[in-house]
C-alpha cells in the first residue's frame, strides 16, 4: 500500500506534528550519513524527508535506506518532489508546517535548488551539513571564499537562464549556511575540510555502518568502483573504458560495482569489452562493503569512496587503491578546475594505495 509520500510506513513512522531535528536528502549517500550523524553526533531520531528524484537506480537505493532509518526510530517521509510541474509547489507546501518548527535542519546537498529553496523557509537556528560525498569539500571552499555555490564540474561555465532565475535564492541560502549570532553552521564529514571561522566540524567515522554491518568475507580477487564521471561530461568514455579494462586486467579485478548514475548503454558496453561482472548494488558502497563478501583490494579513480572505504571498512585488512585520472581523459568541455579538483580528492585521501595513472591509446 502507497500513500502520497511513498509506501505507507508504520504508524510510529508517520509524520509527527513536531519536529525539532528536520533532514532533507535527495541521495543514499546523504541518507547513510544522516544516519551516521543521528548515531553520533546529533544524537536522538529525526524526520527525515526524502526529496525524491526520478532515476530508478537511485530511487531503489533510496528505498532500502529509509527502510533502515525506519527501522533506528527515524520518521520518514518520502515527497516525489520531481513528478510534474506542479510537484514542487505540493512539496514546499505540505513541508511548510514541518519548516517552521524544526528548531534544527539537517541537509545533505548544500548546492541542491530544492534544498537551497527550502533553506529560505527555515526558522530554524541549527543547521547542519552532512556528507554528500567530494561535493562537501567544495561547499565549504566556496563558503569560505564568499562564492556562489556551483557544482565543481559546473564552475568555468555561464550561468543558464535557470540559474539567474534562481540566483536570488540561492544568495539567500547561502546567507542561511553562513554562522550568525543567533544561528550554528556544522558539518559533519569524513572528507579532509577546513571550515570557515564560525562553523564547526565534527568527523563521520562511519561508527553506525561499523556497528551495524559485518565483518564482511573477504575474498582473494580485487573489485573495481565505477564512477560517474563520463555522465557529467567530465571524462572521455573510450578512454575510461580502455582505463577500466587496463586496470582489471592489471590487478585480476572480476567485479565492477556501478555508481548509481551510469547509464545502462555504457555499463553494457563495460561488460561486452573487458568481461567484468557488473554489480548494481541496492546500498550505498560503503555498506555493501561492509556487509561483503569484498576483494582483498578495492580499486577506484578519484571519488567519495577513497575517503570514506577506508573508515568503514578499518580493522579488515581490505586495502584501497586510488587511480588518478589522466589530464588526457578529460573531455573538452571539463570545467578547467576539474584536473585541480580530482587531484586533490585523491590526494588528500587517508589510508589509500595510490596507484599511477594508466595509460590509455
Amino acid at each position: 500500500m502507497t500513500s502520497a509520500h511513498g509506501p505507507a510506513a508504520p504508524a510510529a513512522s508517520s509524520a509527527g506534528a513536531a519536529a525539532p531535528t528536520l533532514a532533507f536528502v535527495e541521495s543514499p549517500v546523504q541518507l547513510l550519513n544522516v544516519l551516521e550523524w543521528a548515531h553520533g553526533a546529533g544524537g536522538g531520531t529525526a524526520t527525515i524527508v526524502v526529496l525524491s528524484p526520478t532515476d530508478p537506480m537511485t530511487r531503489g537505493q533510496l528505498r532500502r535506506m529509509a527502510e533502515l532509518a525506519r527501522g533506528e526510530g527515524h520518521t520518514v517521509r518520502w515527497e516525489e518532489a520531481r513528478e510534474g510541474a506542479l510537484a514542487p509547489l505540493h512539496t514546499i507546501g505540505g513541508l511548510s508546517r514541518l519548516l517552521r518548527r524544526a528548531a534544527r535542519v539537517v541537509i545533505g546537498d548544500p548546492f541542491s535548488r530544492y534544498v537551497q529553496l527550502l533553506l529560505t523557509l527555515s526558522r530554524a537556528r541549527d543547521i547542519v551539513v552532512v556528507d554528500d560525498g567530494t561535493a562537501t569539500m567544495e561547499f565549504i571552499a566556496q563558503l569560505a571564499g564568499g562564492e556562489r555555490l556551483v557544482r565543481w564540474h559546473r564552475r568555468g561555465g555561464r550561468p543558464g537562464p535557470r540559474d539567474l532565475v534562481f540566483a536570488p535564492f540561492s544568495a539567500a541560502a547561502r546567507r542561511r549556511l553562513t554562522p550568525r549570532p543567533t544561528r550554528t553552521v556544522s558539518v559533519f564529514s569524513s572528507m579532509p575540510v577546513n571550515a570557515p571561522e564560525g562553523v564547526s566540524v565534527t568527523e563521520n567515522d562511519f561508527t553506525w555502518t561499523r556497528t551495524r554491518f559485518g565483518p564482511p568475507r573477504i575474498t582473494k580477487g580485487a573489485d573495481l568502483v565505477g564512477t560517474s564521471l563520463v555522465e557529467t561530461g567530465v571524462v572521455d568514455p573510450d578512454h575510461y573504458l580502455e582505463a577500466v579494462r587496463t586496470l582489471a586486467k592489471t590487478h585480476g579485478a572480476t567485479r565492477y560495482f556501478a555508481h548509481r548514475r551510469e547509464s545502462t548503454p555504457k555499463l553494457h558496453r563495460l561488460a561486452v569489452e573487458t568481461g567484468l561482472e557488473i554489480v548494481r548494488p541496492d546500498l550505498p558502497l560503503e555498506l555493501i562493503a561492509r556487509r561483503g563478501p569484498i576483494g582483498h583490494r578495492i580499486l577506484s579513480f578519484p571519488s567519495t569512496v577513497v575517503h570514506t572505504l577506508p573508515l568503514a571498512l578499518a580493522g579488515t585488512g581490505v586495502e584501497v587503491a586510488v587511480c588518478d585520472i589522466d589530464r588526457s581523459w578529460l573531455t573538452a568541455n571539463a570545467s578547467p578546475r576539474a584536473e585541480g579538483f580530482l587531484s586533490g580528492v585523491t590526494g588528500t585521501a587517508r589510508g589509500v594505495h595510490r596507484l599511477q595513472s594508466v595509460r590509455v591509446a
